[in-house]
């Protein structure tokens, strides 16, 4: 994890200047706005999220709504499904929806893009626990998750406050350049998937980001989250993607965020709407639709069984957690033979 960091390049002066925007972007790989968004909106869609969260369990009984205080013993992460059960009761909100096509970050990614903008579908909330440092999201692209076409970007944003020590986003500046995905492994931390250090180079950076702060940047760019090391703070943030309509797209990410075995489908999602607007905005737009690419991600699982064989604690963790889901698939059968073993081996020594 980075323990030393830079501040982000403010691109607040550049605001009416799509193509210095642009340049910044081809030469940086983010750019970063101070309240680009409207903070009144986002305390509004914090409130919903929080809302949930604290019916769901998450939150300290008797603690103030907006400070986000969580019950610790209710840690889980993406993966887990008690985790998901609560995701998908959060994800059913409207206002979650919408927030991905609020006018001004539809503007600005229209001068991002220079052309009509395609907001992703598959909106995506990260909810972190405090005090569950090894499941922080580890370096990455965002390709290898989302993939479609490399210029398609990510447009990260907390909702609320977010210091550092609650753990935002940091980027290594001009890192997309290698113009190619880098060699990923196995790692515990969300997506499984993680670059080694000793395959980059360069100063990250990041900052002390507040409500209506956001971070844009390309597919390629090397970036992580920062561990939430606070005592007792949930953080809640929107982590959406755009790219022009007139390209093709991951047909994954026209579906639900964590789907998986326990998939919730879109008219479940848009069932107490009061609006129907935006549902299904995308189906009359004839997108060509590109098959997943499952090359990283049954590497990562290879990987994970070699080193849980081995007895790595946290492909383990992460082996058993997959069993949580079903047990009856060649991959599921395949951790089950491991895991055994690896108790043998444990029971024998």
């Amino acid at each position: 994890m980075v323990k030393e960091f830079n501040e982000f390049r403010v691109s607040n002066d550049a605001f009416d200047n799509p193509e210095e925007l642009r340049r910044r972007l081809d030469e940086e790989g983010y750019i970063f706005f101070r309240k680009l968004q409207d903070p009144d909106k986002l305390l509004s869609l914090r409130r919903d999220m929080l809302e949930v969260l604290r019916e769901a369990g998450w939150l300290v009984d008797g603690t103030e709504l907006m400070d986000g205080i969580a019950d610790i013993s209710e840690q889980c992460t993406e993966g887990d499904p008690e985790y998901t059960e609560v995701y998908h009761t959060m994800y059913k909100l409207e206002s979650f929806h919408l927030s991905g096509h609020w006018p001004e970050v539809m503007a600005m990614m229209e001068k991002v893009i220079n052309g009509p903008v395609l907001p992703h579908p598959m909106k995506i909330a990260r909810l972190w626990f405090p005090k569950y440092t090894d499941h922080t999201t580890p370096i990455h692209q965002d390709f290898v998750h989302f993939q479609g076409v490399f210029d398609t970007y990510t447009c990260w944003a907390p909702v609320g406050d977010c210091p550092t020590e609650l753990g935002g986003l940091a980027v290594l500046p001009g890192s997309h350049k290698i113009n190619k995905v880098h060699d990923h492994h196995f790692s515990l931390g969300t997506g499984a998937l993680s670059i080694s250090e000793k395959d980059i180079e360069g100063g990250w950076v990041t900052t002390d980001y507040e409500i209506g702060d956001s971070l844009i940047f390309h597919s390629l760019t090397v970036h992580q989250a920062l561990p939430n090391l606070t005592e007792d703070r949930l953080r809640v943030s929107l982590d959406n993607r755009y790219q022009s309509a007139e390209f093709a797209i991951a047909g994954h990410m026209l579906e639900p965020h964590l789907g998986g075995e326990e998939a919730i489908k879109w008219d479940e999602v848009y069932r107490d709407w009061s609006s129907t607007e935006l549902q299904y905005y995308w189906k009359g737009l004839e997108l060509e639709a590109l098959a997943r690419i499952e090359k990283w991600g049954a590497q990562a699982f290879e990987e994970a069984l070699e080193l849980a064989r081995r007895g790595d604690k946290h492909a383990t963790y992460h082996l058993r957690r997959m069993l949580k889901w079903e047990t009856e698939s060649e991959p599921a059968k395949r951790a089950i033979e491991v895991l055994e073993r690896a108790n043998q081996l444990i029971r024998n020594s």
